[in-house]
């Protein structure tokens, strides 16, 4: 390697890695799936010098062990049963499961094929490797270090001072950060906003665990769309239209009324609402917006509590869809009095400097041998390879939606 290692503890994920990864270890440990990493910025190309060095520090992170005091901390996570610490305190990442080359258009091509229970839990230190050898070759680092503290300033400021109010947040950029050094100046920095009188916005925690451990906040995580994709379309004999009701009872199954953040937009959030009835919708404390706009997600998921004869203001909306303050700051005040609003913000915390960040994604395109889709509330955030299966996918979901 050229670089530091980039990636130093197997705690430098983000926290649903190990929400899912429980559920998947006690319910689904022999599904099979293919991983592929995309660059969907146009004007990208990754040098075979990026390329060589990408992999190398995989293979350094492929290197690293869970330590007893890592354990230590996980089993003290309320949710987290100790049939998988002991999982984890023999696990280890595979790097041949691995396939790198430069054979794409970018210039860098990824995939991991594997147990699910494996190749789950490469996709974000994958990214994050990625992101940083990216920038750190392509740029003068230390000009977009600083760049970056600067505008990280000027936002705490803005925060302190009250012209932004964002309610509560979490720092979710771990996947597109400038680097592992840029990600904890702002896990650190916001670490102290709470201690600040004048300040009514909160910071509650970081969907970095290995930055939660060290900076004693909260771990904040729970499902993402791997999860809906793979229970739900995995096992063959299901209708994938039904795909959330599968992935919220085996949620459910796995954790009962604890870490109930439900994901809405996998297959659409109005097909999401056939199966978010009375039962799931009293058992989850909230539900996550990720795709289209925000406003009118919020408005269609408080009228749909409603219907349900449940009080909004029990419930959470938490946002985490392509965020900075000044938009979490006009949702708060939309939504303020009618329905708990909290924020998940990634790259505008982790990767804000004087050049545009990447827009890289890894996402499962293949589970038990058949194609998985996610057809989201914004179109062309999927990444199926296969349009014959996405186009069967929507006919189920339209079949669906104008015969229930």
């Amino acid at each position: 390697m050229k670089l530091n290692r980039i990636i130093n503890s197997l705690l430098e994920t983000d926290t649903y890695k190990f929400s899912m990864g429980q559920a998947i270890y006690h319910q689904f440990p022999d599904f099979k799936t293919t991983w592929t990493f995309k660059c969907r910025n146009k004007d990208v190309h990754f040098s075979a010098e990026m390329v060589e060095e990408i992999t190398e520090q995989i293979k350094a992170y492929c290197n690293l062990r869970f330590s007893e005091d890592e354990l230590k901390y996980l089993d003290g996570i309320t949710w987290i049963k100790g049939s998988y610490i002991d999982f984890l305190r023999i696990w280890r990442p595979r790097f041949e499961d691995f396939e790198i080359s430069a054979d794409a258009e970018c210039g860098l091509s990824i995939e991991t094929k594997g147990t699910w229970l494996n190749t789950s839990m490469y996709e974000i230190p994958t990214l994050a490797i990625v992101n940083e050898v990216y920038f750190r070759m392509q740029y003068d680092y230390d000009e977009l270090l600083k760049s970056f503290k600067e505008k990280l300033d000027e936002k705490y400021g803005n925060l302190e001072s009250g012209r932004w109010y964002a309610g509560v947040f979490s720092e979710f950029g771990l996947r597109r950060r400038l680097s592992a050094e840029a990600q904890e100046l702002v896990v650190e920095k916001f670490s102290h906003l709470n201690d600040t009188l004048k300040c009514s916005t909160s910071f509650i925690g970081t969907s970095n665990v290995y930055l939660a451990k060290k900076y004693g906040v909260t771990p904040v995580g729970t499902m993402a769309h791997e999860w809906i994709m793979c229970v739900g379309q995995g096992n063959h004999k299901h209708n994938p239209a039904y795909s959330n009701w599968y992935a919220l009872d085996a949620w459910v199954k796995e954790y009962g009324i604890l870490n109930g953040t439900a994901l809405t937009d996998a297959i659409t959030t109005d097909c999401f609402l056939k199966d978010f009835q009375l039962t799931y919708a009293t058992l989850f404390s909230g539900v996550r917006h990720d795709s289209g706009d925000p406003f009118a997600w919020g408005e269609k998921m408080i009228k749909h509590y409603e219907s349900l004869g449940i009080d909004p203001k029990t419930k959470m909306l938490l946002f985490s869809d392509s965020l900075n303050f000044e938009t979490a700051d006009k949702i708060f005040r939309h939504f303020n009095g009618r329905i708990k609003v909290a924020f998940g913000i990634g790259t505008y915390l982790s990767n804000d400097t004087c050049v545009d960040p990447l827009n890289i994604v890894m996402k499962t395109t293949k589970c038990n041998g058949q194609d998985v889709a996610k057809i989201s509330d914004t179109p062309g955030k999927g990444m199926c390879k296969n349009p014959d299966y996405v186009e069967y996918l929507q006919r189920c979901i339209d079949w669906r939606m104008s015969h229930e």
